[in-house]
């Protein structure tokens, strides 16, 4: 029983050390801009000192100047990684017995402070350990009250646009018709400068997995923004995107609670679609499968909503996107997109040199037994799994009983049977779509794939000799 509390102990640890991590990236994010000057830089850091940020347990903390500059010195240096501080591994000096009471104390009206407590405690057995001791042990235990929410300071909206491509990235979802027995979400990033769509997909649920099937493409194929700009709702909140951004240097905006007039431009979008794709479609009936709404959505982006002038640009989208010079496209390494797209989990290594992890067994290196280590993984693929200790590379732990090849959260619902719908006119959808594979087509030259411009279309020479 010791041994298990140790362990939860060392794993509570870990991943308090990785959510500060995670906390100092979000404010070194400020300070990190392409093309910022000294004094810029600065002026920024005495702004970020100067005020409160919501700490990684949730209260209101303030960063020193000096500590943000040397948060930023350290990712400079090391990465998002040099951001994770050691965990503590220290013996408590307190009799559990007293803790216990203060826990008890605590639960029992979960509005005491630690000075309340410290004082009953005190008043009760003669001795009571610092505030300080309490307050860490409320926040472990989970005890302590939500902060008081600040009141909202009235204030006036006003006009924004990015002055370049890939500037910002506004991130969202949309709820669509039935599809197959099943309700889908698009999940879309749009560029902010020109409005032309970054990567869309619709898919069977609304988290974050979703969300990265739509992210990880546009990334790959539009290029790395300066900022990523989303809401509030669980597909967007999680410790996973942040480690991304991190990664790959992205500043990640969070709208504020209940604020969300700065994602209009997404939402403007969201109603074209519904105005022109989904009221193409009705109620969804003709439509087979995910699959098939992809291909038709991809067409009627490519082939009508980027080629129409947008009312408020006067551009139109993917004209105004094509703009952008190179260093405004350049894609990450396929190395560093890999890595922004792994979950990470923290494991004990048992004493045989197997890690359990989401049902399977692994087979790590026999040194390090008994260690606590990071596995990072692809959600999609558990097949290979990467072991890390003390963020460095420790190997790939091989896989000893495989009873699950992807995460449960990346799973699909089977669809549900349907009846074929009868035939019912002119399929505008329909016709885009096969604009669009006749464009895609076109650009095509199957002699500069087969061998150059001496292979005829019959498969011979020039010389008529196969």
């Amino acid at each position: 029983m010791v041994a298990t509390q140790e362990e939860t102990e060392r794993k509570a640890r870990l991943e308090r050390a990785r959510v500060t991590g995670l906390f100092r990236y979000s404010l070194v994010q400020e300070l990190i801009v392409p093309g910022m000057t000294g004094r810029e830089r600065g002026s920024r850091a005495r702004e970020l000192a100067g005020r409160e940020h919501r700490g990684p347990d949730g209260s209101l903390v303030r960063v020193t100047r000096h500590t943000i500059d040397r948060w930023r010195r350290d990712y400079e240096a090391g990465g998002s990684g040099a951001l994770v501080p050691s965990p503590r591994q220290c013996s408590p000096r307190s009799p559990a017995q007293v803790l216990d009471l203060a826990a008890a104390l605590k639960r029992e009206k979960p509005g005491r402070t630690a000075a309340q407590v410290r004082r009953i405690l005190a008043a009760t057995s003669g001795w009571a350990p610092p505030d300080r001791t309490l307050q860490r042990l409320s926040g472990r235990l989970e005890l302590s009250a939500p902060p008081p929410a600040a009141e909202d300071v009235p204030a006036v909206s006003g006009r924004f646009e990015c002055t370049r491509p890939n500037g910002m990235q506004t991130g969202d979802t949309l709820h669509g018709p039935v599809i197959a027995g099943d309700k889908p979400y698009l999940a879309c990033f749009i560029d902010d400068h020109s409005r032309a769509v970054m990567g869309a997909r619709w898919s069977g649920h609304d988290d974050v997995v979703r969300m990265a099937a739509a992210l990880r493409p546009a990334l790959a194929s539009r290029g790395v923004p300066e900022n990523v700009y989303l809401g509030n709702g669980s597909p967007f909140a999680g410790g996973w995107l942040l480690r991304g951004c991190a990664v790959l240097g992205i500043r990640l905006i969070h709208s504020r609670p209940g604020k969300p007039e700065g994602r209009g431009k997404i939402e403007r979008f969201f109603r074209t679609v519904r105005d022109q794709f989904l009221a193409g479609i009705g109620d969804g009936s003709q439509i087979a499968d995910l699959a098939e709404m992809n291909r038709l959505s991809d067409a009627w982006v490519q082939t009508c909503y980027h080629r129409a002038v947008h009312s408020e640009t006067g551009e139109e989208p993917l004209a105004r996107w094509a703009k952008a010079g190179p260093g405004q496209r350049a894609v990450p390494s396929p190395a560093a997109l890999h890595e922004a797209f792994l979950w990470p989990e923290t494991r004990k290594v048992t004493k045989t040199a197997t890690v359990p992890l989401h049902g399977n067994t692994y087979q790590a290196g026999a040194w390090l037994a008994r260690k606590t280590v990071e596995l990072v993984f692809d959600p999609f693929d558990l097949t290979r799994i990467e072991v890390r200790l003390g963020g460095k590379p420790a190997g790939t732990a091989a896989p000893f009983i495989i009873g699950r090849h992807r995460h449960a959260k990346t799973r699909t619902p089977d669809a549900a049977p349907r009846t074929e719908p009868e035939p019912a006119g002119i399929d505008y959808l329909d016709i885009l779509s096969g604009r669009h594979d006749d464009e895609l087509r076109a650009q095509i030259r199957f002699t500069d794939i087969i061998g150059g411009p001496g292979i005829t279309d019959d498969g011979r020479d020039g010389d008529g000799r196969g």
